[in-house]
């Protein structure tokens, strides 16, 4: 095959995915193919210390990111007959817009799209975690383009690189919130939307919040815009910072003493970042979608929220930890 002149990698449209797709991303990067991220906007600034990769902003309308992709796959005049595509989400669209694009692309057969893929894989039987499921097609797509495949499984850890003005900015957050020289319990009391009609909430952030600053510690939460009414009333009392672009969360997650979370994009920010974490489950399973990252801890189950006495107790011996 001839030498790929640019490979156009769909990452999917959620925080926390995209959060489990470093390793696949750092995989391409290593077996050395030009790399285009095609990816929703906030994604830029998340992804935005890993090095060696162009973005494309995905806009979930399938037109206009077809006209992208398309448009950019023209500047690269003769070594556009040699683009490929890498798609991780399932989805027909997805597999729709490269196909339109006139990239030839791999991934997973869902959903009845083996007839947009040039290099349609199937998936293991055997139940895999999201971050090695995508690690799975990423390494066999690099095998089908006689390139590099890297190591057979995923390392323990997410390794996102964050930026000095990620860093920066998270300073400037705490320092304005007077928590600079406090150590902080960062919690995060939301999820969106429901998994399989179920709340993914953990039903007691207003509990553990007022235990914990009772016990003398500092606990803040930064919501996004669209969910700080919710989180709010899930944890009243909790310190309230302004809202941080991705990057910059990251940096707080990362700087804090422990982050207590549900099942969400939070969990997996914390992750990819080695922060201290406590990720409370209920409705969905940690084997499958919980934190890839040694300092994580996980509590409950699918179908058997934690009590709260659980949480605490455990969110106590992790903040003894971070002290010692």
């Amino acid at each position: 095959m001839s030498a790929i002149s640019c490979l156009y990698v769909r990452l999917p449209n959620w925080v926390g995915d995209v959060c489990m797709s470093l390793p696949s991303l750092r995989a391409l990067r290593d077996a050395g193919v030009p790399l285009v991220v095609c990816a929703r906007p906030w994604a830029r600034d998340l992804l935005d210390g890993l090095d060696g990769h162009g973005f494309l902003p995905m806009r979930g309308r399938w037109r206009e990111d077809r006209a992208a992709v398309a448009a950019h796959r023209r500047t690269l005049g003769a070594g556009a007959r040699h683009a490929r595509g890498l798609l991780l989400p399932d989805s027909l669209s997805s597999a729709a817009v490269f196909r339109l694009a006139g990239v030839p692309s791999a991934g997973y057969r869902d959903d009845g799209r083996s007839v947009l893929l040039r290099w349609p894989v199937s998936k293991p039987q055997a139940p895999m975690h999201a971050v090695q499921s995508w690690y799975f097609l990423t390494r066999t797509a690099l095998g089908r383009w006689g390139l590099p495949q890297g190591a057979a499984e995923p390392g323990p850890a997410l390794d996102l690189p964050l930026t000095g003005a990620h860093r920066q900015a998270a300073e400037t957050a705490l320092r304005d919130a007077g928590l600079v020289d406090r150590p902080l319990v960062l919690i995060a009391p939301t999820a969106t939307g429901l998994h399989k009609g179920r709340v993914k909430v953990w039903p007691e952030f207003d509990a553990l919040t007022r235990a914990l600053q009772a016990d003398g510690h500092a606990v803040a939460m930064c919501p996004p815009p669209a969910e700080a009414e919710q989180a709010r009333r899930n944890a009243p009392t909790a310190q309230v910072l302004p809202p941080l672009a991705l990057g910059a969360f990251a940096a707080l997650a990362a700087r804090a003493a422990l982050v207590v979370c549900n099942d969400s994009g939070v969990s997996h920010v914390a992750a990819a970042v080695g922060a201290r974490q406590l990720t409370l489950f209920g409705v969905t399973q940690p084997t499958r979608t919980g934190p890839w990252s040694p300092a994580a801890t996980c509590l409950g189950s699918d179908g058997a929220w934690p009590t709260l006495a659980q949480a605490r107790a455990q969110a106590d011996a992790l903040l003894a930890g971070a002290g010692s």
